[in-house]
């Protein structure tokens, strides 16, 4: 997510030595390499897709076996009211470095990484555009994840940060805007300190519909017009080759409209949406020099890829999604029916086959959970 600096520190504080203890009792078998495989990297999920040792984004995020073995870090994490996408810990061995690049993904339009350090020292230095910086044990800070940056540990241990993805409420984004104002007024704000109480369970709200299983119109054409002004927005690349790249996303989006208004989010509209996105891909040249975004290091092609084309269907949270509180028949009685007609319609729908393609009536499907009105 963009924010107006590279870094931005949030008015908290964290007992870092009581996260340390609760750190030293996991051995490596507990970490996860990096998915890239980058030397010396790895994670330990806390906050994960189904609860597992995964690094994935998409569906219900459920804490894992790990977190709950750690009361203060629940502390720590439901002490900022917010609810939580995917969250590690992550570990980078002395030496060792996350190397310079910039997150454009869907995730990542979205979402904003909370970091609080638990070990480190003073050679670790994590570079954020044009500026640096060491941050301290217990410390919280959030980055601009779309600039370029990267992390180099040249210290003598691991570092290990406590690392928690939110899109953040309105009480988040006004801290966040707080706290930058004044540190640009030279006056941070006093950090507020959650030391640790022993038996107090902590309420921690996590993610469960972070992706639809087809994006909406409305989704696609805001993340493809906001990428093109980003494309637009950098001097040295040619015109002729932004206009010829704009056209076909936004071809893409009337299509991919036309679709929805046709097929929604359901299966029978699944091959269609597969085969306009493929053609899509297709359609998009390779240029020799490429087009890039205005960090200078993203490339268009691959953020369009990364940001819409490869989340655009995901078919693996649709049953998920239509489930217990996701989507279901409208109630009869919100459409101004009499309640005569109300209880009529709602009786036919219940006993409709389920939009689910499984044969099955919908109160014996995705029904079942729910009571006729």
């Amino acid at each position: 997510m963009r924010l107006e600096a590279e870094f931005i520190p949030l008015p908290y504080r964290f007992d870092a030595a009581r996260m340390a203890e609760e750190l030293a009792q996991f051995d490596q078998h507990a970490w996860m390499d990096h998915p890239d495989n980058t030397e010396g990297n790895s994670a330990l999920a806390l906050i994960s897709a189904g609860g597992g040792d995964n690094n994935g984004f998409r569906g219900e995020m459920v804490q894992t076996p790990h977190l709950g073995r750690c009361p203060y870090l629940q502390q720590v994490i439901g002490s900022f009211g917010e609810v939580f996408g995917r969250s590690r810990l992550m570990r980078l061995e002395p030496g060792c470095e996350v190397t310079a690049h910039v997150d454009y993904h869907y995730h990542w339009h979205n979402h904003v990484r909370i970091h609080v350090p638990i070990v480190t020292s003073p050679e670790v230095i994590f570079h954020c555009g044009d500026a640096q910086l060491n941050m301290q044990a217990g410390e919280c800070w959030i980055f601009d994840s779309w600039r370029r940056h990267r992390v180099v540990n040249g210290g003598t241990r691991a570092r290990v940060h406590l690392v928690i993805d939110t899109t953040g409420s309105s009480h988040f984004w006004n801290t966040v805007e707080r706290s930058l104002l004044a540190v640009r007024a030279g006056s941070p704000l006093p950090a507020t300190y959650l030391p640790y109480e022993p038996g107090r369970r902590a309420e921690i709200l996590t993610e469960r519909y972070n992706l639809q299983p087809v994006l909406s119109p409305g989704e696609v054409e805001f993340l493809t017009r906001d990428l093109i002004a980003d494309v637009e927005g950098v001097p040295g690349n040619d015109p002729a080759r932004v206009s010829l790249y704009s056209r076909i996303m936004l071809d893409f989006c009337r299509d991919w409209r036309v679709l929805w208004h046709r097929f929604g989010i359901h299966q029978p509209g699944w091959p269609h949406y597969a085969r306009l996105v493929a053609s899509t891909a297709r359609a998009m040249p390779d240029f020799d020099p490429p087009l890039v975004l205005q960090n200078r290091t993203g490339l268009a092609k691959p953020a369009f890829a990364a940001r819409v084309l490869n989340v655009a269907v995901s078919r693996e949270i649709y049953a998920d999604f239509l489930g217990s509180g996701g989507v279901s028949p409208p109630p009869a009685r919100a459409q101004g029916l009499s309640e005569a007609q109300a209880v009529a319609q709602d009786e036919s729908a219940r006993n409709a086959r389920c939009h689910c393609g499984s044969g099955r009536r919908f109160k014996h499907c995705h029904g079942a959970g729910s009571a006729p009105v």
